[in-house]
């Protein structure tokens, strides 16, 4: 499936900032002289490559949230949505109808007048559920057609835009670097952003923005910093991990199967319409069920 992502015209950056981790030094009593130490270089070693396989996994999991599960639910929505939603509100439509059916003859049974706008606005607390669904599956389809018209990136561009997402994740993704300010948060975020819509344009402003050497100050628990650092990256990954294994078992992703698959998408097309025609009987023969009991 063709990598589809939409151009937001800017991006809002506010604060320029340039943040990177170096490996700390400690200095001996020579001027001048750098002496680095063995069990602290080794860590931050360890910890760099954590970041590295962080960041990769960020990356896959916002391309599945952010392009490929919106790309598989757009062509799905595109393609069988119209038929779903049709379905679906004729079947609301059945259930109503059932169910006011069975308000009237519990009316009658206890020889109750009955009066139908009293019915109708109980039926419009009962299937207050159902019209949000249906509300639901329209707002999804105006997202479909609202993606659709979204201009693609080439081959070229869109690696662009993942090797600059990458490169701004290692810098400022808040799980990487836990004392972020506001600022910065507020920055990445303003990515996340770019990255989502196919902004370009924008995450080069912000990639820009970020890198450059920081300094840090040596401390009497740095090895125990480092490795409570080296804990909490280690537990990231694995929740990252989990996070995109669950993306891919859940909706939209298990669609693609379908999606990829004209044969597939015929039968589906096939199978919603046969349901609908049989709901539309359905629908008929609870109408004159109600004329009758109303006459």
């Amino acid at each position: 499936m063709q990598k589809r992502h939409m151009y937001r015209t800017q991006v809002s950056v506010r604060y320029c900032c340039k943040v990177n981790v170096m490996s700390k030094m400690n200095f001996s009593n020579s001027p001048g002289k750098i002496v680095p130490i063995p069990e602290h270089e080794a860590l931050r070693e360890e910890l760099e490559k954590l970041r590295t396989e962080l960041s990769m996994l960020v990356l896959e999991r916002d391309e599945l949230l952010f392009v490929e599960c919106k790309n598989i639910e757009m062509a799905y929505m595109l393609s069988v949505g119209g038929l779903e939603y049709k379905a679906y509100e004729i079947e609301c439509a059945v259930l109503r109808l059932k169910r006011k059916a069975e308000m009237i003859q519990a009316k009658k049974n206890r020889q109750e007048k009955v009066i139908l706008s009293e019915i109708e606005t109980a039926l419009d607390k009962e299937f207050a559920d159902y019209r949000a669904k249906l509300d639901e599956k329209i707002r999804k389809m105006n997202d479909a057609l609202e993606r659709s018209k979204g201009q693609i990136l080439t081959d070229e561009e869109n690696a662009e835009l993942k090797k600059l997402y990458r490169a701004i994740v290692k810098e400022l993704h808040p799980d990487l670097h836990p004392d972020l300010s506001e600022a910065k948060k507020r920055l990445f975020q303003s990515a996340v952003d770019a990255y989502e819509f196919g902004d370009l344009e924008g995450l080069r402003i912000i990639a820009g923005m970020v890198g450059g050497p920081v300094t840090q100050e040596e401390n009497k628990d740095m090895t125990g910093q480092l490795i409570k650092e080296k804990e909490r990256l280690t537990k990231l990954i694995q929740t990252v991990n989990k996070r995109i294994a669950s993306i891919k078992s859940e909706y939209p992703y298990i669609l693609k199967p379908l999606v990829e698959d004209p044969d597939k998408i015929e039968e589906k097309k096939a199978e919603l319409q046969a349901y609908t025609q049989e709901l539309k009987e359905v629908l008929a023969a609870y109408t004159s069920k109600i004329a009758e009991m109303l006459r």
